[in-house]
């Protein structure tokens, strides 16, 4: 899974970055102090893993992990190339999902690149570069649609009444996912690589003060705002992630305990993103190895097979599976075995979270 932080300049992306990945990417109080993407990579946090090491006491222990691409502060004007728009808009087009950091506090020592905190101009911004990026993406695509049908191949009418009906939807300033789409149209629609098609997690960024009250009228701006567009929302500050990240685990859970936190932002942000992208993990486990593997919602066993290794998809058999809550309660799997535990499954398995897996394969 590869999320992009986009934002505009100085609302907290660089600083939360820095703290959820330890990358190092610098983060300054001025606009653009980020000009290549900046790309880290984290484990996503499973405690399932950590019972199962214990189970098993493997050789290795490999989480499934989460790609950040941390994008510069995007600006009015940003789709016609100013503040070096059009090449940080091509980055985002790469990633699975956008994580749009939003700044949720007043600070004067921390320039604003509109001078005050708002957190609907600040989203509207974004949104319409967004939108307009992808109204010139479309333009070319249909008048490319056009030609070819020009030439005498009309099978290209669909593509150009679906082209034409994203285009307006475009031009009404409503991002592309805000329309439906029958299963046709959204395999056209994944070679387009628009930007407003991608789901959005909106990161409202406050202040350390407000962490113990985060329903501040700027958080419920921002939620207001998801709600009526299908995003996802989280409160951070990247401030105490930050501290956070210097931490050793034990002192990180002391800090949380102390400011009554259940988990860090990045977990939270995790889990939204898994949530948003519909994803879920299966896991399997071993003296050699205990690891999770990422798939979609709805994946059968020899596609999640086929995560693994290639062959285990073409030559799969069956999936012997075993829900985690069954296998700990069990204390083994020789142990959840012999209570019949351990389900024999076929190719039209639907694989469910937290399903320990062993497929059986021959190629």
């Amino acid at each position: 899974m590869k999320l992009g932080i986009v934002g505009l300049p100085n609302v907290g992306k660089s600083t939360l970055f820095n703290a959820i990945t330890k990358a190092g990417a610098e983060a300054a109080n001025y606009p653009f102090c980020t000009i290549e993407p900046n790309i880290g990579v984290v484990s996503v946090p499973d405690s399932r893993l950590d019972v199962l090491a214990k189970m098993y006491n493997p050789e290795k222990y490999t989480p499934a992990i989460v790609e950040f691409v941390d994008i510069a502060g995007l600006v009015k004007g940003a789709s016609k190339g100013e503040g070096l728009g059009n090449k940080f808009l091509s980055n985002i087009r790469e990633v699975d999902a956008i994580c749009h950091v939003v700044r949720c506090f007043d600070d004067p020592d921390v320039v604003h690149v509109d001078v005050n905190a708002d957190p609907k101009r600040d989203i509207e911004t974004i949104d319409l570069e967004l939108i307009l990026s992808d109204m010139e993406i479309m333009e070319k695509r249909i008048e490319r649609t056009k030609k070819m049908m020009k030439g005498g191949d009309k099978t290209f009418g669909t593509e150009l009444a679906l082209f034409e009906r994203i285009y307006q939807c475009l031009s009404e300033e409503k991002p592309a996912r805000s329309l439906e789409f029958d299963e046709e149209e959204a395999q056209i629609t994944k070679d387009l690589q628009l930007i407003t098609l991608k789901p959005v997690l909106f990161c409202a960024n406050i202040a350390e003060d407000d962490i113990k009250n985060p329903n501040i009228p700027y958080v419920n701006v921002v939620r207001e705002i998801a709600s009526k567009t299908g995003a996802g929302v989280v409160v951070i500050s990247a401030k105490i992630e930050e501290d956070l990240g210097q931490l050793d685990p034990e002192d990180r859970q002391m800090f949380l305990d102390d400011l009554g936190l259940d988990s860090a932002g990045l977990d939270k942000m995790i889990q939204a993103s898994y949530s948003l992208l519909g994803l879920i993990s299966y896991l399997t486990a071993g003296p050699t190895e205990v690891r999770a593997w990422t798939i979609k919602k709805g994946t059968k066993a020899p596609q999640a097979a086929g995560k693994i290794h290639s062959d285990f998809e073409r030559g799969f058999i069956r999936a012997e599976v075993v829900a985690f809550d069954d296998l700990v309660s069990c204390g083994s799997y020789n142990g959840a075995k012999e209570k019949g535990l351990v389900k024999s499954e076929g190719k039209e398995y639907v694989m469910k979270d937290g399903d320990v897996v062993l497929f059986r394969f021959n190629v």
